[in-house]
């Protein structure tokens, strides 16, 4: 199996860079503190003319979060849902939940912004991202805007284009409240037509599972700690139900979403009892089991060898 890295915003940038033939240094926000979280803005039509001169989308698989305003006819694709865009729309991503877009028109335009959840953190308010109805799994937040909301959108953006650049003492304190302006104009609106596409949507389920699981690994640190373990928690994320996944699984790839999950954790498992000096305790709690015992039945159901054996 393929391990697909995952996109940290030091990826982003090193992509958008690449992209651009800009040094990271010039993309960055100037000023920014690690302290205060991340955040940017960028201009659409620009990075769409550098994607078409490449053939690369550079935020497909994120570390964080991103508000767009996108103008031009688009498709956003979610797990089994597709989601037309025939003009303007205001598009909310969350790591938890991968999409693609996928521009169908040369005419783009339109901004978005990058943050993590420091960011939005440091306000007064104190707001906790995932709990915002917009950033839950399971939605599509994807929003079709009209003219006159189109024009109000963009001016938002064009206010963090100006801030961002500016010598204000507090603009990321501005910033902030922009975001949040943007945040709740989305919680507000009605989302656009989502239609089932059965064509493509079992290839796309399969794809979409396998990402999220992969992001979880490699294990790098005896602290970090894989999220997703049940079948149940990677459906929510994906906005199927449970019985569908397991049966698009069964029939695209012959194993169930249980024994994909199994057979991976195993896999990292056995890289890190012959890779790393780690105690075979952290490497269970790295995996998800909270008990070493679970753990050893686990690999000792899947390898037929104690963790201790394999690892001799």
């Amino acid at each position: 199996m393929t391990n697909l890295a995952r996109n940290s915003l030091n990826d982003f940038y090193q992509e958008m860079a690449a992209l651009s033939d800009k040094e990271i240094s010039q993309l960055m926000p100037p000023g920014i503190r690690q302290d205060i979280g991340h955040f940017n803005v960028f201009d659409i039509s620009e990075t769409y003319q550098n994607v078409k001169r490449t053939n690369v989308m550079p935020y497909n698989r994120r570390a964080y979060y991103k508000i767009s305003w996108i103008c031009g006819r688009n498709r956003a694709e979610y797990a089994d849902k597709v989601i037309n865009i025939e003009q303007n729309a205001l598009l909310f991503a969350t790591p938890k939940v991968p999409y693609h877009w996928v521009p169908l028109s040369d005419d783009q335009s339109g901004f978005f912004c990058v943050f993590t959840d420091e960011f939005l953190l440091k306000s007064k308010s104190g707001v906790v991202i995932d709990k915002l109805p917009i950033f839950r799994s399971g939605g599509y937040p994807v929003f079709q805007l009209n003219e006159s909301e189109a024009s109000e959108i963009e001016q938002i953006f064009r206010k963090m284009r100006d801030e961002i650049s500016s010598d204000y003492e507090f603009k990321y304190d501005l910033l902030r409240n922009y975001v949040l302006e943007l945040i709740h104009r989305g919680q507000k609106l009605q989302p656009v037509d989502v239609r089932e596409d059965n064509h493509t949507a079992s290839s796309r389920i399969t794809s979409l599972f396998i990402e999220l699981l992969e992001r979880q690994f490699p294990i790098e640190s005896p602290g970090q700690k894989i999220e997703l373990r049940s079948a149940r928690d990677f459906a929510e994320r994906l906005a199927v139900h449970v019985n569908h996944l397991n049966k698009v699984l069964k029939d695209s790839t012959g194993k169930t979403t249980t024994e994909f999950i199994a057979s991976r954790i195993a896999l990292e498992a056995k890289f890190l009892l012959k890779g790393t000096d780690w105690n075979i305790s952290d490497i269970a709690f790295s995996l998800g089991f909270e008990e070493v015992a679970h753990f050893s039945n686990f690999f000792r159901k899947q390898t037929s060898l104690s963790p201790i054996k394999f690892r001799a």
